[in-house]
């Protein structure tokens, strides 16, 4: 591990914007993030797979009503993100060093409003396929943790991904008003991300790949 690296890591355990298994509100946060950490009702918005956490604290900017959560396994990424909504005094924000996988540990039914997915790893492999955030395994997840109307965002540069999200979509009968586009810069929902971008997504941008986005929501009747 690199020297920074670790000095990263030592300082992410003296911040309170960060939860980690070692602190000890780690494993109540499910169903009391706005009591025990937020100290307020405002909803929820959580950034799966956040990295830098730009979606995070860009969106915490915009929104100073809401609350956000940064969720990600990469403890370097995460200082990032924290150190940017410290400077900011962003008390909106949380970062939370986890896996996907275990989002229901965390988050009780219900208890978010909006879901923002942000250029997730692609797992071009077809074996792979499980393991991408769009897959079904993590839409089930999404279903439960949103509210009635609640509603998830996704980005992604990469068009197998995209339409494979696309086509899952197209096979359930629970997902509602979904809209999309495969070049968000050229299309009706530019104001949709406040110009906000990922690490990721200005690097492919530059090389010239278009940004794909959709929006949609969750039937819970069905």
């Amino acid at each position: 591990m690199s020297r920074q690296k670790q000095k990263r890591f030592e300082e992410l355990k003296e911040r309170e914007n960060v939860l980690e298994d070692y602190k000890a509100l780690y494993t109540q946060l499910k169903g009391n993030w706005n009591k025990l950490y937020f100290k307020n009702d405002h909803p929820i918005t959580v950034e799966m797979g956040c990295g830098r956490g730009e979606y995070t604290t860009g969106l915490a900017r915009v929104y100073p009503n809401r609350n956000f959560v940064g969720v990600d396994v990469k403890g370097d990424r995460l200082w990032v993100g924290s150190t940017q909504a410290i400077e900011e005094n962003l008390t909106n924000v949380a970062f939370l060093r986890a896996q996907i996988q275990s989002i229901e540990s965390f988050f009780a039914p219900n208890e978010v409003e909006t879901i923002w997915i942000t250029f997730p790893d692609p797992f071009r492999r077809e074996g792979d396929a499980k393991r991408r955030l769009t897959s079904p395994r993590y839409l089930e997840y999404y279903k439960s943790l949103l509210t009635k109307n609640g509603q998830v965002f996704f980005k992604t540069d990469n068009t197998p991904l995209f339409d494979y999200t696309l086509e899952l979509l197209s096979e359930r009968n629970d997902i509602m008003d979904l809209e999309y586009t495969r070049n968000l810069y050229d299309s009706e929902y530019m104001d949709d991300h406040y110009g906000i971008k990922t690490k990721f997504e200005e690097k492919f941008y530059n090389l010239g790949e278009s940004i794909k986005y959709m929006k949609f929501r969750f039937n819970h009747e069905k």
